[in-house]
């Protein structure tokens, strides 16, 4: 899509999460796409127009690119598949000047769009709030000891909060949890910084090991080709309910708690 232009814009229901902004088709319809960037969740596709096309997957959203047409000329990449005509969930369909088609396949219509001012985009009110990302240099251990202070709330909780630290989720904060040996239950203000300290680099081993996984695939998740992610073979903790602890000596089984609404799986013996 970098350096392409949108020659048409079909959006084929009036929301998603929330509904569309007013206008988007006309908006997106001639823009040039001048680069594609990520925050947190959010896709972020900067157009010359002065906006950005904001898009969240939601927990089935998928972006599918396919030829207009039979013919696969030179486009390289298992990840293109023939879609000639809009299915049921494709809910936004761009056509772009090359005659490629990037169509956003939605089932469960959890997903999001918007169009955001560029200059504007900092504060809006999706992006505004966001924490550090966890591969980033401003995520540290020094930063997270500062946040959590004085905190009431169990370390898993805040580790999902937002604010605290984007784009973590579910999964990789109780394998992160459990390989630093830590409870999901203990108050975050409470955690020493020596702990923190090792906390951190396991997040980013965590994450970094689950992205040359390609995800992990539970129900909807798929990569870019379309395959399952297979970081869920690789699970420690999470969806291993009454099984035994893989640490090393450990005779603890792996226990299922509700936090917030989230399953929390750990290891009562070994995390503390």
């Amino acid at each position: 899509m970098t350096g392409a232009v949108i020659t048409r814009a079909d959006i084929r229901r009036p929301d998603l999460r929330w509904p569309f902004p007013d206008n988007m088709a006309t908006r997106l319809t001639g823009a040039t796409v001048l680069r594609l960037r990520r925050r947190s969740k959010y896709i972020l596709c900067d157009l010359d127009t002065g906006e950005t096309l904001l898009i969240h997957l939601g927990m089935s959203g998928r972006m599918i690119i396919t030829p207009l047409t039979g013919d696969r000329g030179d486009m390289l990449g298992e990840f293109h598949k023939f879609h000639t005509a809009p299915e049921k969930h494709d809910h936004v369909v761009l056509d772009m000047a090359d005659g490629t088609r990037i169509t956003f396949n939605d089932t469960r219509r959890f997903g999001a769009m918007d169009l955001i001012s560029t200059d504007a985009l900092d504060a809006h009110k999706l992006i505004a709030h966001l924490g550090p990302e966890p591969l980033g240099n401003g995520f540290d251990s020094t930063y997270l000891a500062q946040k959590l202070d004085g905190k009431k709330s169990p370390i898993k909780s805040a580790l999902l909060d937002q604010r605290v630290v984007s784009g973590l989720g579910n999964i990789y904060v109780c394998e992160s949890l459990w390989r630093a040996g830590i409870s999901p239950t203990r108050l975050s203000g409470e955690i020493d910084q020596p702990i923190l300290d090792k906390l951190v680099p396991i997040i980013r081993d965590v994450l970094t090991e689950a992205i040359a996984a390609g995800g992990s695939s539970l129900k909807d998740h798929r990569q870019t080709n379309g395959d399952l992610g297979y970081f869920q073979h690789s699970f420690a903790a999470y969806g291993r309910e009454s099984e035994k602890c893989r640490t090393l000596n450990c005779t603890g089984s792996i226990k299922r708690i509700v936090q917030a609404g989230r399953s929390t799986f750990f290891c009562a013996k070994c995390q503390n």
